[in-house]
């Protein structure tokens, strides 16, 4: 497809109410080629934080909305969270959220997930912050249950419910991709456990050999197929040399941030990486 075989390469996009419509950018971005695209989340950004946070996290569309108007002028482009703070929201509704997205765009959705980093923000949400990874995972476990089961029900430590009917279900099955954003030490056994890929960001070629030999490994100890687990560099630097060492390293897909505002610099920035990475 680009710069090196089987490499698939996407955009990340930050749509808040300044920047340009997603529904244009969305529909240049499959006109171009590229194969994904990418938004972010933060529902709400506190005040005052205790690490540093930037400011544009609060400006942020929710990501569900501005990818579902993306959905509606695209038919190839798939369609990502990048990513979505799931402590911080009701696995009820995002089942259904993600399932409605997955059947408009007619199963091009998938769920990148992570826990975040500003307690503040989780905690004003109703996460447990010191225990995020725990309750994401039992979240997705819920989710699994209201995605497949005609009646579903669930009972854990952070969510309960009685049986319910959970509609619509998602056109991909069992569900859509979920790819877990970590870079802990411990995010391959969770993929294991219940993802289907790592989507990672501040990471280096090397990472991404390590990455890629652990899920391996761990895959094939859990009778696992290795290929179904795929490795999404998030944000790297848009430079083909260093896309295709990723490649070589083990990764299936980079998601290249834009960095432009006005809406004739994104299509001019989105134009200039087509013509390297894009057929």
């Amino acid at each position: 497809m680009i710069v090196t075989k089987n490499m698939h390469i996407g955009i990340k996009a930050e749509p808040t109410s300044t920047s340009i419509d997603i529904a244009v950018l969305a529909r240049s971005a499959e006109d171009l080629g590229f194969e994904s695209l990418w938004t972010p989340e933060h529902p709400v950004l506190p005040v005052k934080t205790s690490i540093d946070v930037p400011r544009a996290y609060g400006e942020y569309l929710d990501p569900f909305v501005a990818l579902s108007r993306a959905s509606a002028v695209t038919t190839t482009l798939k369609l990502g969270t990048g990513i979505c703070l799931i402590p911080e929201r009701n696995p009820l509704i995002l089942a259904k959220e993600v399932a409605s997205i997955d059947m408009v765009s007619k199963g091009r959705f998938i769920l990148g997930v992570g826990v975040g980093s500003i307690r503040e923000e989780t905690e004003i949400m109703g996460g447990d912050f010191d225990h995020r990874w725990t309750q994401a995972r039992e979240a997705a476990e819920a989710m699994k249950i209201l995605w497949r089961e005609e009646e579903a029900e669930f009972y854990g430590n952070y969510y309960n419910f009685p049986p319910v009917f959970c509609f619509p279900k998602p056109v991909q099955k069992p569900h859509p991709p979920i790819v877990l954003g970590s870079k802990s030490s411990n995010v391959f056994s969770r993929i294991i456990q219940w993802g289907d890929g790592w989507i990672p960001n501040n990471v280096t070629p090397q990472d991404i050999r390590h990455g890629r030999k652990q899920l391996d490994d761990l895959a094939r100890a859990s009778g696992r197929d290795p290929a179904s687990l795929l490795i999404t560099v998030f944000e790297p630097a848009a430079d083909p040399d260093l896309v295709a060492r990723f490649a070589a390293a083990g990764a299936d897909r980079v998601v290249l941030p834009l960095t432009s505002a006005s809406s004739k610099e994104v299509l001019s920035e989105m134009e200039q990486i087509a013509s390297w990475a894009c057929t």
